[in-house]
């Protein structure tokens, strides 16, 4: 059975550098589009595939600690 995960992004907290997305194997992540912006106006991340494995990668390279990711 393949793992499955869930990622959580606390908004307001993503600044959209982008190294959570290139640190996922599975791009099952991506910013927001130009027009969905925080109360900062930056992009924030969401989850745009349903194919995250829940490995945690992309929250330990959150530098805002803005993910939080939950195993299914």
């Amino acid at each position: 059975m393949a793992k499955k995960g869930k990622i959580e992004v606390r908004i307001e907290h993503c600044k959209g550098c982008g190294l959570c997305i290139t640190s996922c194997k599975v791009d099952a992540i991506a910013l927001s589009n130009a027009g969905e912006t925080n109360s900062y106006g930056y992009q924030y991340l969401k989850m745009v595939k349903d194919t995250c494995t829940g490995c945690t990668l992309c929250a330990v390279m959150c530098p805002d600690q803005a993910i939080d990711v939950y195993r299914e």
